[in-house]
């Protein structure tokens, strides 16, 4: 469906024109029309489905419609990350439509602070925050949402699993009672259906793809040993110059400098994010690894959400992920917006039951692919975990003792995007 057919005003739609886009992604489709009529939205949906302009547009559409000089919209997310990529989306439209975003999370200075208390004293008609901040500006008593028209919840899954459920409810206590509430989420757990009970009115449930990878990744996963993953990276990206824009999960922070320091000695164009930087320290190298400043971005799940870079070739994942959940989110960096992309997954005999739930959550075997024999030999499968099937100790079918490979080891494919 066209964004013409959308019931969206001329300026929303000469900014979309003027952005490029044409058509609606398939959660925009079904939730924009919903928003514009006021009605509360339940809408469950992986990232890189386009969630952010499904409530981002409709709020701008009646803005544009009506002004407001105070606080219209609040934005709750779990990340300053996902704060700031929300916050440059609205600014996007700022020269088509008159509205005001600000930007509400810890980790600053106190020139931050001052910066964020000034607009939300001044109404700002956008407020992205994230929760605990957005809390401590409230109990200082400047800041007023007497007049709030949408509450927004993105990531909200996220929120809850990070302990942010008292605090979302807090806020809703600011708010009016008689609002429009929109409530986003990756996954359908039973707290994400209690808090959306407690916070809905008769809600226009949607729920699409949920959990599984975008089709254009092409996913693989290696059987390792630890001292092995650094070698292996270097296999992988090794006189692949096509490959121009990386990301490299790790599951501990301490990690994430270590192999920064591994791969520059490989001469590898590199830089690490985690939340040991400072704020203006992580929008630094997250802007210069969106301008391809920088060739591969390692991290940890503080960037697995929240952030939204075009052409991503290749996501690595160095430790993996404790969470099913996570390894969708970490793999949907690449493979957005109907390109195609490569995720590989490093396993150590420790991970292997994780990766076992990962395959269970996404209903797919994803392809093993052994190990360049340059680097010796590898772990071999151990079966020897309590399965749904089988019981104790491995007593249902294990499928052998070695990990069993689809694929000899050719070097990553490279990408391009869909026609």
């Amino acid at each position: 469906m066209k964004f013409t057919e959308l019931g969206l005003n001329d300026q929303v739609l000469e900014a979309i024109s003027y952005m490029g886009f044409e058509d609606a992604s398939p959660i925009q489709e079904q939730t924009i029309p919903q928003i514009i009529d006021g009605k509360d939205v339940l809408a469950f949906a992986q990232t890189g489905t386009g969630k952010t302009a499904a409530f981002v547009l409709p709020v701008l559409h009646k803005l544009a419609l009506t002004p407001q000089e105070d606080i219209n919209t609040v934005i709750i997310v779990p990340t300053r990350e996902l704060a700031i990529q929300i916050d440059r989306q609205v600014q996007g439209f700022d020269y088509f439509i008159e509205a005001d975003c600000a930007c509400v999370y810890g980790g600053g200075d106190a020139k931050d602070f001052v910066t964020q208390k000034n607009a939300l004293k001044n109404g700002a008609n956008i407020i992205v925050a994230t929760p605990g901040k957005l809390i401590s500006h409230l109990n200082l008593g400047y800041c007023k949402l007497d007049n709030v028209k949408h509450f927004i919840l993105d990531e909200a899954d996220r929120m809850l699993d990070m302990g942010f459920a008292d605090d979302i409810t807090k806020i809703n206590s600011f708010l009016p009672k008689k609002k429009q509430t929109l409530f986003f989420s990756a996954t359908m757990a039973p707290k994400i259906q209690a808090m959306a009970n407690k916070l809905l009115d008769d809600p226009f449930k949607v729920s699409l793809a949920i959990s599984k990878p975008a089709a254009g990744v092409t996913q693989g996963a290696f059987l390792t040993y630890d001292s092995q993953k650094d070698d292996l990276i270097d296999e992988i990206l090794r006189d692949k110059e096509e490959l121009k824009s990386v990301i490299v999960f790790c599951s501990k922070k301490h990690k994430v400098m270590e192999l920064v320091r591994s791969l520059r000695r490989k001469k590898y164009d590199v830089n690490g994010i985690s939340s040991d930087l400072k704020q203006d320290e992580r929008e630094e190298v997250m802007s210069k690894f969106r301008a391809k400043k920088i060739r591969i971005l390692v991290g940890t799940d503080v960037i697995s959400r929240g952030i939204d870079i075009k052409d991503i070739n290749m996501v690595i994942n160095y430790d993996c992920p404790n969470d099913p959940e996570d390894y969708v989110h970490r793999i949907g960096r690449t493979a957005r917006a109907s390109t195609t992309g490569i995720a590989y997954t490093f396993i150590n005999p420790d991970d292997m039951r994780k990766f076992k739930d990962i395959e269970r959550l996404i209903e797919k075997e994803v392809d093993k692919i052994p190990l360049p024999e340059v680097l010796g030999k590898a772990p071999e499968w151990n079966d020897n975990f309590r399965r749904n099937s089988g019981g104790k100790g491995g007593g249902g079918k294990s499928g052998g003792g070695k990990w069993k490979s689809k694929k000899k080891w050719d070097g990553p494919k490279k990408p391009h995007s869909k026609n």
